[in-house]
């Protein structure tokens, strides 16, 4: 299971830190995700990590804003939102699969989603 959190409203500029605790499976076995969905969109993906390696992969769309990264001894995975903008707005999903990539029908777990809304 994946468990997300930390969503919330923010003004344009601000800033937002994503949790999402894994339980139920091998955490080091698995790379971790974020993807984010926004209304009437498809959902795209904003950042991957390896948990072992530490390598991480970003949308162009929040590199140098957006920072994943992981906590092996809590099983966690972090994405920190900084200089947030309007159209980052989205309900954002972590996810877990067996190998590192940008592609969502990688992903095995799905969490049930946080919802970050960036207001002007």
């Amino acid at each position: 299971q994946l468990q997300a959190s930390g969503g919330g409203l923010v003004q344009a500029g601000g800033s937002l830190r994503l949790s999402c605790a894994a339980s139920g499976f091998t955490f080091g076995d698995h790379y971790i995700a974020w993807f984010r969905q926004a209304p009437g969109k498809e959902r795209e993906a904003v950042a991957c990590i390896s948990n072992t390696e530490g390598t991480t992969y970003y949308a162009d769309s929040v590199k140098g804003r957006f920072t994943i990264s992981s906590d092996n001894a809590e099983n966690t995975v972090y994405l920190q939102l900084n200089s947030l903008k309007i159209e980052d707005t989205a309900v954002y999903y972590c996810a877990a699969g067996p190998i590192l990539t940008m592609r969502k029908d990688a992903y095995t777990y799905w969490g049930q989603g946080t919802q970050v809304t960036v207001s002007s």
